[in-house]
C-alpha cells in the first residue's frame, strides 16, 4: 500500500506522457493529503443504504399501503360529488303540473385553488349582487369548498364562467317551480332550498315525493372543468309523482274570484272550498291573500296561513240546517210545523237573543229561509242537548278531518253535559262552537248525498273504485231532502241569499248564509265573518261549495251580500267545467228582476 504513494513512482509515471507531465498534481493540498482507505468504502456503503431505503420506501408505498397515499393524492385533484335526485312532480287530476323540479347550477369555489384578479372579482360581485366586502369575507372564513350561490339561472352562470376564474365550478342541483303560482300555493305548499317539504302537499307527501341522491368521483382541471370520471357513478333515484284531486282550472277560477271579493269588500281574508259530493274529492281550496311559493325570500307572514283548513270560527247561521234536521229526525216536527217567533226577541238567563226583525209565525222551512234565530232556539229548547251535540258530532265538527294534509284544525264542540241553557240556545244557531271552512263544506255533503257524510280526500280517486265513494249514514234520506228544499228557498227570493241563485246561471242552488261577529279579547267586536255554504243542482246535487269573506270594511258584511255572489260564480263555473247538465233556463234567469235579500239575524 505504501508503494502507491511513493514520489518516485509518481514522477516516473508522469514522465512517460508529455500531457500528464505538464500538470503538477502535487501542488493541490487536497490531492496531496493522505486519504484513509475506509472513507471510500463508507461512502459506497452509505450510497447503497440510501438506495435500499428508497427501494424499501417505494415498495411500502406501492405494495403494502397504496390506498392511504392514493387517497391523499386524490384529495388534491379528485372530487366526490353528490348527484341530486329530482323530487317527484305534483299534478292536478287532469295531469296539469302544479309543482315540478328544474336543474340549475350551484356555484362552488375551491378555496385552495381559487384565483381571480381584481377585475374578475369586481365583475363577480356585480353579477351576484353581493355587498361590498362580502366576497372577501366569505372566502376568508371558508375552508375547502365554498358554496357561493345556489340555483343560478343559466344565463347568469354563463356570464360567470366567461370570467375565466380558477377554482370556480358548478354543481347541478334541483329546485322547485310552481306554474300556478299564488292560485294553488296553499294546496301545493313549498319546500326549503334543500328540497324539504314545508307546507301543503309538499309536506303531506314529502316521503313519496323525495328521491334518493346518487354520487360520482370526478377529476377537475384548474378552471373547475370536469376532465375525467372515476369509477361508475351511482345514479340518483327520482321521486314518485303525486296526483291530487284538485282541478287546476277550478282552483284558478276560485282563487281569482275570492281575490276579487276580498278587494271589493276591503276584507282581511277570503276562502273557498269546492267538494265533489260523489267522491269526496277536494276540487279547489283557495285563499286570499296568498303567496308565490317560488319566491323563498317572501315566504313569511299571515299570507302563508291556509285559512280554509287551519283557522276556526263560529259558523253562525250555517248551523241552523243541522238543528232543523235534528228536529225533523225526532219525528215531532215537519217542514210545515208552525213556530211563533214573535216578538222577535227573547231573554235567556240575562242574555238577549233576537232576529233581524220580527217574523211572527213561521213554518219550520221558513225558519231556515228567513234565518230566524228565535225559531231555531225555540225548536232547540224542546230537544235534549245530547241530540244536538250528536248531530254536530256525526257531521264531523269537533273532530280532526281524516284528510292527509298538514295543519288541519279540529275545531271545538264542548260536551253537551257542560251546556248551560243559554249555550244550548246559542249552539243551535252557530255560536259557542267553532269549525273550519273545510269542516263546514264536508258537513253539508249530508244534505247533498241524501243523509250520507262523504270522507274527503286530496288525492285523485282511483276510477277502479267506482264513481261514488261510500259514506257514513247521519240522517234519513227523507230528512236530507226536506232540508235541501229549505236550502233552495234560502237561496231564492224571500230568502237571505237570492244572489247565490242569480249568479249561478243554468243551475238550481240551495244553501245557507252565515254572518257572525268576530270575537276579540274583550268580547265580540264590530267586525264580521260572512259565509255561504251550498250545493247544486238541487234536483241532483253534484258539488258543495263553501265560501267565507272575513272582516269586510266597505259597508256590506252579511253573508248574503258578500259571500253568496262569490259562491254563485264559483259554483256556476265548476259545474260547467264538470259538464254537469243545466237544470234551469238561463234566459229566464237573466231576464228575471233582481231579488232583495232577507236581512239575516246575527
Amino acid at each position: 500500500m505504501t508503494s502507491v504513494n511513493r514520489p518516485g513512482v509518481g514522477r516516473g509515471h508522469a514522465g512517460k506522457s508529455g500531457s500528464v507531465r505538464s500538470v503538477n498534481f502535487a501542488t493541490s493540498p487536497l490531492l496531496a493529503s493522505r486519504t484513509p482507505p475506509w472513507r471510500s468504502r463508507f461512502v459506497l456503503l452509505l450510497v447503497g443504504l440510501l438506495f435500499m431505503g428508497l427501494v424499501g420506501r417505494a415498495a411500502f408505498v406501492q405494495i403494502y399501503k397504496p390506498g392511504f397515499y392514493q387517497q391523499k393524492g386524490e384529495v388534491r385533484f379528485v372530487l366526490k360529488e353528490t348527484l341530486a335526485a329530482s323530487r317527484g312532480r305534483i299534478l292536478d287530476r287532469n295531469g296539469a303540473l302544479l309543482a315540478g323540479s328544474v336543474q340549475l347550477p350551484t356555484m362552488l369555489i375551491d378555496t385552495k385553488t381559487f384565483a381571480a384578479d381584481s377585475q374578475q372579482r369586481k365583475a363577480l360581485v356585480r353579477l351576484l349582487g353581493l355587498k361590498r366586502g362580502e366576497l372577501e369575507d366569505r372566502l376568508e372564513n371558508a375552508k375547502g369548498t365554498l358554496v357561493l350561490r345556489r340555483h343560478l339561472e343559466p344565463p347568469l352562470w354563463e356570464q360567470i364562467e366567461a370570467l375565466g376564474m380558477k377554482g370556480v365550478y358548478d354543481l347541478p342541483e334541483f329546485t322547485r317551480r310552481y306554474p300556478e303560482g299564488e292560485a294553488a300555493a296553499h294546496v301545493v305548499g313549498f319546500t326549503t332550498i334543500e328540497d324539504v317539504g314545508q307546507a301543503g302537499a309538499e309536506l303531506a307527501f314529502h316521503d313519496q315525493l323525495l328521491g334518493k341522491a346518487g354520487a360520482r368521483k370526478v377529476v377537475r382541471d384548474r378552471l373547475g372543468h370536469v376532465i375525467e370520471n372515476i369509477d361508475e357513478p351511482v345514479l340518483p333515484t327520482q321521486g314518485a309523482d303525486v296526483t291530487l284531486s284538485i282541478d287546476s282550472r277550478i282552483q284558478s277560477f276560485a282563487w281569482q274570484r275570492v281575490r276579487d271579493a276580498v278587494k271589493t269588500n276591503g276584507a282581511a281574508t277570503g276562502s273557498v272550498v269546492v267538494l265533489d259530493i260523489q267522491t269526496g274529492e277536494v276540487l279547489a281550496l283557495a285563499n286570499y291573500p296568498s303567496f308565490d311559493p317560488s319566491d323563498r325570500k317572501r315566504l313569511r307572514g299571515d299570507a302563508l296561513r291556509n285559512v280554509a283548513v287551519t283557522d276556526v270560527f263560529e259558523p253562525g247561521s250555517t248551523m241552523k240546517p243541522f238543528t232543523i234536521a235534528t228536529a225533523l229526525e225526532s219525528g215531532r216536527w215537519t217542514p210545515n210545523s208552525r213556530i211563533d217567533t214573535a216578538p222577535g226577541r227573547m231573554v235567556i238567563h240575562g242574555a238577549t237573543i233576537s232576529d233581524s226583525h220580527p217574523h211572527g209565525v213561521l213554518s219550520v222551512a221558513e225558519i231556515v229561509q228567513k234565518s230566524s234565530n228565535i225559531g231555531t232556539v225555540k225548536l232547540a229548547q224542546q230537544m235534549p242537548a245530547k241530540d244536538l251535540w250528536a248531530m254536530f258530532n256525526h257531521v264531523g265538527l269537533g273532530q280532526k278531518p281524516s284528510l292527509n294534509f298538514p295543519g288541519l284544525a279540529k275545531g271545538k264542540v264542548r260536551p253537551y253535559k257542560t251546556w248551560r241553557p243559554v249555550e244550548h240556545a246559542t249552539m243551535s244557531y252557530g255560536y259557542g262552537l267553532n269549525a273550519s271552512l273545510l269542516q263546514l263544506a264536508r258537513a253539508y255533503t249530508v244534505f247533498a248525498r241524501d243523509g250520507d257524510l262523504v270522507p274527503t280526500t286530496l288525492i285523485k280517486r282511483d276510477p277502479a273504485l267506482g264513481p261514488v265513494a261510500a259514506g257514513e249514514r247521519v240522517m234519513s234520506a227523507q230528512t236530507a231532502r226536506q232540508v235541501r228544499e229549505m236550502l233552495r228557498l234560502a237561496a231564492n227570493p224571500g230568502g237571505t241569499a237570492p244572489l247565490a241563485q242569480e249568479k249561478t246561471l243554468g243551475y238550481s242552488v240551495g244553501g245557507k248564509t252565515g254572518t257572525t261577529r268576530i270575537s276579540g279579547k274583550g268580547g265580540y267586536t264590530n267586525r264580521h265573518h260572512g259565509f255561504f255554504v251550498g250545493l247544486a243542482p238541487v234536483s241532483n246535487p253534484r258539488v258543495v261549495v263553501a265560501v267565507m269573506v272575513s272582516a269586510p270594511t266597505k259597508g256590506k258584511y252579511y253573508g248574503g251580500d258578500i259571500a253568496a255572489p262569490l259562491f254563485g260564480e264559483v259554483m256556476q263555473q265548476t259545474l260547467r267545467l264538470m259538464s254537469v247538465p243545466n237544470d234551469m233556463d238561463v234566459k229566464a234567469q237573466i231576464s228575471a228582476k233582481p231579488a232583495v235579500a232577507e236581512p239575516e239575524s246575527i
